[in-house]
């Protein structure tokens, strides 16, 4: 009862949690773009463009009129045109062509617009009924909008999939109708904790509320599934519920604390992260983890105990094969599966680190595009970089224009300097055209490109505009926008990669050498999976895909925490058959026993990832799910067959670095 209520209000509290869409607010303070934000926002009133509106077949006119339109609903701070940086009152012809095309071009009007923080929803969709078909909106607040939009959604889509196939595979590996129904409440019962507990934190972010419902899901189904079936084995043999549930608790809990630890420990790596996405990320699976083990070691025996008559009274036939005999069968793939991974593992260990990454929302606005022409012409014309720089000396700021101006991908720069030009004071001039440009001590400069927000051609372009700010003024010029954010998330995240999977390597190093007492076992389990993870990163690069970095980074520590407990398993079991059988016999039994834990839990999660690949238009969350799907049947086909394979190899090399280990005598072992 005290399970349920406290599921109840969590579910409640749930609607309470503030989700956060925008990636660059988990860029760490020492961010070069995070110190620009706070320095702008001090110095200047008036925020950042964050959309790009474009008008298509409109005279100067009207585009005043529209502006006027657009200035007026209510999300919409500031909307900044040609008028801003050019008196229309003159021919355009007059004015300088670069600066009047940024603005107006071939009947196009384009608009830099600031949608007020936290209403990118509402001020993107407010802009669309605005325009109707007569142009499109673009930039960082439509990207924030999309994703917005669709996770919602798609995670709900996400779940009424997954749900039904894991009921299916629960069905056919258990002997009980009624047996599902208790899986998915204790770990229903440990996600609502979860879930719900996240609304006494200041915000997540949109990945962390996306994936966490799956992943918890799917990684901690493998707990209640020893459990339950140690409870029906001890049964079997005669034992009362009562005696059979405690004997069934205490049998299972170090292959359950042993297989959460190493999930655990794999989900906390995440929390060392600089780019503290991961730490958002890693701290709610984290304690996901927890909730699931307290909710399968205490509410699941309880609510068992409550309904075994039910239990008893749907019993089916067992629709699984035994499968106690799968030794023999994988038996045959095991040297061709040793001299495979021999000769890939280097390749592979190289090939994952050299992928093509992805850092933002580009995949998902691309995906947007591809369905709206007009997007694509508003995407072409700019993406928007603001410099802060130390005001006063316009001369100097406007050789530094045109040495912007003279870069590769630079389409316009807007400043005082260039708009009204360095021989006019701007003292001689109103605030409301001084205060765009310009604070008590900095000036803000605008530029326009016309690359994407992010990739190669957009960081080369970031650090040449930076390069050439800093000559001006050295150590004291900062850049911020979409394109300077993600260049900040690449050069961060790339010095997350090592410490992250040293940490998750290490502490789950621990985590064997207590639980097995050996110093073998542990290398052989994380060789095991770590040829799996490569094997899995590396395929992007080998096809020449893009994936996301996060998706990249969250991955190798989600797949090694959560399917190194298919190897914990199999080797419990062969330690224990190894003390009472020869070596050969004791991975026949061992693997015949786990293989169909081995299955339902892996084929599990791997639904889960490719559920998530299959229903998520935001590339982040769609590449962490196919990483996932393929990396767990992976680190599956690893364990079933490379794995036995190393165990009887290397048997007297285990005897002799395992304490106490007591194997069948050594004759009878050959």
């Amino acid at each position: 009862m005290v399970f349920i209520a406290a599921a109840v209000l969590c579910a409640l509290l749930f609607s309470t949690v503030r989700v956060s869409y925008n990636m660059a607010e988990y860029l760490p303070p020492e961010a070069q773009s995070t110190k620009a934000l706070a320095v702008m926002n001090d110095a200047f009133p008036r925020a950042m463009p964050n959309a790009r509106v474009l008008v298509r077949d409109v005279s100067p006119r009207e585009a005043l009129l529209f502006k006027r339109k657009l200035a007026e609903l209510e999300s919409i701070a500031e909307v900044l045109w040609l008028d801003d940086v050019f008196d229309l009152k003159q021919p355009l012809e007059m004015g300088d062509k670069d600066t009047i095309e940024g603005f107006y071009k071939d009947g196009n009007a384009l608009y830099s617009v600031v949608i007020a923080k936290g209403l990118e929803k509402e001020g993107t969709q407010a802009i669309r009924a605005l325009l109707g078909d007569r142009g499109s909106v673009t930039g960082e607040a439509a990207d924030i909008e999309f994703v917005q939009s669709a996770t919602g959604s798609e995670v709900a889509h996400a779940m009424m999939i997954v749900l039904p196939v894991i009921v299916l595979i629960l069905i056919v590996s258990t002997t009980s109708w009624i047996e599902p129904l208790l899986f998915l409440a204790a770990i229903g019962v440990s996600v609502a904790l979860n879930m719900g507990t996240n609304a006494f934190a200041d915000k997540v972010s949109f990945l962390t509320n996306a994936v966490t419902p799956i992943l918890q899901l799917a990684v901690s189904f493998d707990y209640a599934i020893f459990l339950l079936h140690s409870f029906g084995v001890r049964r079997k043999d005669g034992d009362s519920v009562e005696k059979a549930m405690r004997g069934a608790i205490k049998e299972s809990f170090s292959t359950i604390a042993a297989s959460a630890s190493t999930t655990l420990f794999g989900f906390m790596a995440l929390l060392f992260m600089d780019f503290r996405i991961g730490a958002d990320l890693g701290m709610s699976l984290a304690k996901g983890i927890v909730c699931s083990f307290i909710s399968v070691m205490v509410f699941l025996p309880a609510l068992t105990m409550c309904l075994y008559k039910t239990i008893d009274k749907t019993q089916h036939r067992e629709l699984m094969p035994s499968f106690s005999n799968i030794r023999g069968v994988l038996k045959r793939l095991s040297v061709p599966a040793v001299l495979i991974v021999l000769v890939i593992i280097v390749p592979c260990f190289l090939g994952q680190s050299r992928t093509d990454f992805l850092y933002g929302y580009q995949a998902a606005a691309d995906k947007m595009k591809e369905n709206d022409l007009s997007a694509k012409e508003a995407a072409d014309q700019s993406t928007a970089m603001v410099l802060i720089i130390p005001g006063g000396d316009t001369a100097r700021e406007a050789l530094l224009c045109d040495d912007i101006l003279a870069l590769a991908h630079v389409t316009s720069v807007t400043s005082y300097a260039k708009t009204v030009g360095s021989a006019i004071p701007p003292e001689f001039l109103d605030s409301a055209v001084t205060e765009r440009f310009y604070s008590e001590h900095l000036a803000r400069v605008i530029v326009y490109t016309d690359t994407a927000a992010e990739g190669k051609a957009a960081f080369e372009t970031v650090e040449a505009i930076t390069a050439a700010a800093e000559q001006y003024y050295p150590g004291h010029a900062y850049s911020v926008g979409q394109s300077a954010n993600l260049h900040d998330i690449k050069t961060i995240v790339q010095k997350d990669n090592r410490l992250t999977n040293l940490i998750a390597v290490v502490s789950i190093f621990i985590v064997l050498l207590v639980t097995f007492q050996s110093a073998s076992f542990p290398f052989f389990l994380l060789l095991t999976i770590e040829a799996a993870i490569w094997m899995n990163l590396s395929i992007p690069y080998f096809t020449g895909v893009s994936i996301n970095y996060i998706g990249y980074l969250v991955l190798n520590t989600v797949q090694l925490g959560a399917t190194v407990d298919y190897a914990i398993l199999l080797t419990i079991n062969y330690v224990r058959n190894r003390r009472i059988m020869p070596k050969k016999e004791a991975v026949h039994r061992a693997l015949g026993s786990s293989f169909r834990s081995i299955l339902v839990s892996a084929t599990t999660l791997a639904t889960a990832g490719f559920t998530l690949a299959g229903t998520s238009s935001n590339p982040l969350i769609a590449d962490i799910g196919m990483l996932l799907g393929r990396g767990t049947l992976l680190s599956m086909a690893m364990v079933v067959v490379f794995l036995p394979t190393m165990l009887t190899l290397f048997d007297k090399f285990i005897e002799k670095t395992t304490r106490s280990a007591k194997f069948f005598g050594a004759k009878q072992s050959k």
